[in-house]
């Protein structure tokens, strides 16, 4: 079986680890990333077996990569790896197509089997396999993160981190304008009036990171 894998995380640290450790267990590192936007070009170019991602990652957080990937790179297995024990992150993460969810805090050898888990085509979730017939009534449950595009996630999540939308424009390659505009749209579609009700409303419902 084909084991070739691509890690996202923001520190460099934990990024080594994994390294250290999936190559140990035998598997094919062909590509590491530190944010989300650029672990979704690495699996759409390498179109890895799986992907193992932060939930908590910049520009792009674990389970709206998880969610691209999918697009991009549809027989790539993702697990997002996690500090959050969470039923809001982790049914939002499971939702957006994610296969596994591991905490960080688990012993290594849990992602390696989460891993093996996904690879084999089932669902690796907090320590358990199950299968998708099993999470179904999960997976159709209507979200709050149906109500925004990927692009309005990520403004979402930039706005969390107390970025300005200067800011958020320069991190997404987008003019300020446009960075206010999904602003103000997001804003209405959440019906709140304000950045603190918004960063609020988000952290609430499971759609960012607090």
């Amino acid at each position: 079986m084909s084991r070739r894998i691509v890690i996202a995380d923001d520190h460099l640290l934990v990024r080594e680890g994994l390294r250290v450790l999936l190559e140990q267990a035998g598997f094919e590192l062909v590509g590491e990333a530190l944010d989300g936007v650029t672990a979704l070009r690495l699996c759409g170019e390498l179109q890895p077996d799986v992907a193992v991602l932060d939930l908590g990652m910049p520009l792009l957080n674990g389970a709206d990569c998880a969610r691209e990937i999918r697009r991009v790179s549809p027989k790539t297995a993702t697990i997002v790896l996690t500090m959050y024990d969470d039923d809001r992150y982790l049914t939002e993460t499971i939702r957006a197509g994610a296969m596994g969810y591991v905490l960080k805090s688990a012993p290594a050898d849990e992602l390696l089997e989460a891993i093996d888990v996904v690879l084999s085509g089932d669902v690796y979730v907090l320590g358990e396999t199950l299968t998708r017939e099993a999470l179904r009534d999960t997976l159709e449950r209507k979200s709050p993160n149906d109500l925004l595009t990927t692009r309005e996630r990520q403004v979402l999540n930039l706005v969390v981190a107390g970025r300005a939308t200067k800011e958020i424009a320069s991190d997404l390659g987008i003019s300020i304008k446009t960075a206010e505009s999904h602003r103000v749209r997001i804003m209405k579609k959440l019906n709140t009036h304000n950045t603190a009700g918004l960063v609020r409303y988000a952290i609430r419902v499971g759609l960012a990171l607090p």
